[in-house]
């Protein structure tokens, strides 16, 4: 989902930025490829959450506090000898209200969910991708409804096959949704009002803030969708560093 602001949100400055949030970026950008031993020692935690999905691959997304959408992605994957990293860090946004705290995030809020969640489907414009996960094209007819009143909330249909009053376009002018991957957020079960159309998509520039979906430059999309792979499970997390 995108915001409808034109203008960069807060960014941080050398001042705003966590002491611990620091360390997360410079102990993966460092060190290429970095052994699970040698990753931050508070990650495991989150490296247990996302071995309980059966994941072998995980996006971590930091950012340094709350109300924050400048944020920074990790991409780590599981090796013979532990969890290591698989790319440097990539320069990221998240929702013009930051991550929300674990379980408040809302329909409309401008957050970005907390926690870990499978990644889905890729999708785009063109009619097939390289990439290992599996693909949809969009058409101009294919919308994601946002109406929590409707039967179909958080999910992709046709325009002509719902009643809702609230959805978005999947193909847009803008061409942020060219390239994207869905966040199986409030997916199973779907919980009507907390939240929908959470994305991995292109930004509009950078650091430009989403209304809760993760914005990435367009060549690093590309090389996320060329690291994925359904075979292991990926998930991807969204965390502040405030709060561990």
């Amino acid at each position: 989902m995108l915001s409808n602001e034109s203008g960069l949100l807060k960014t941080a400055t050398s001042g705003g930025w966590s002491v611990l949030f620091m360390l997360f970026a410079i102990s993966l950008t460092l060190a290429l490829p970095a052994q699970a031993s040698n990753l931050p020692e508070s990650w495991k935690q989150f490296i247990a959450e996302a071995e309980k999905h059966g994941a072998e691959q995980l996006l971590l997304v930091f950012t340094s506090a709350a109300g924050v959408s400048k944020a920074e992605l990790f991409c780590l994957e599981r090796a013979a000898d532990g969890w290591e990293s698989a790319m440097p860090a990539m320069g990221a946004s998240v929702g013009r209200k930051g991550i929300a705290e674990s379980g408040t995030k809302r329909e409309g809020d401008g957050r970005t969910p907390y926690g870990i969640f499978p990644i889905g489907m890729a999708f785009g414009y063109q009619e097939t991708h390289t990439t290992k996960m599996p693909y949809r094209q969009m058409h101009k007819e294919d919308i994601w409804v946002d109406d929590p009143s409707a039967a179909d909330y958080n999910r992709l249909v046709r325009k002509d096959s719902t009643s809702a009053k609230s959805f978005e376009y999947m193909r847009r002018k803008d061409d942020l949704y060219k390239l994207g991957l869905v966040v199986e957020y409030n997916t199973n079960p779907v919980v009507p009002g907390m939240g929908s159309a959470i994305f991995i998509h292109i930004w509009g520039r950078p650091f430009a803030s989403t209304a809760g979906c993760l914005g990435l430059p367009e060549p690093d999309l590309e090389k996320v969708l060329g690291f994925l792979d359904p075979a292991k499970n990926p998930v991807i997390g969204f965390f502040r560093s405030d709060l561990h």
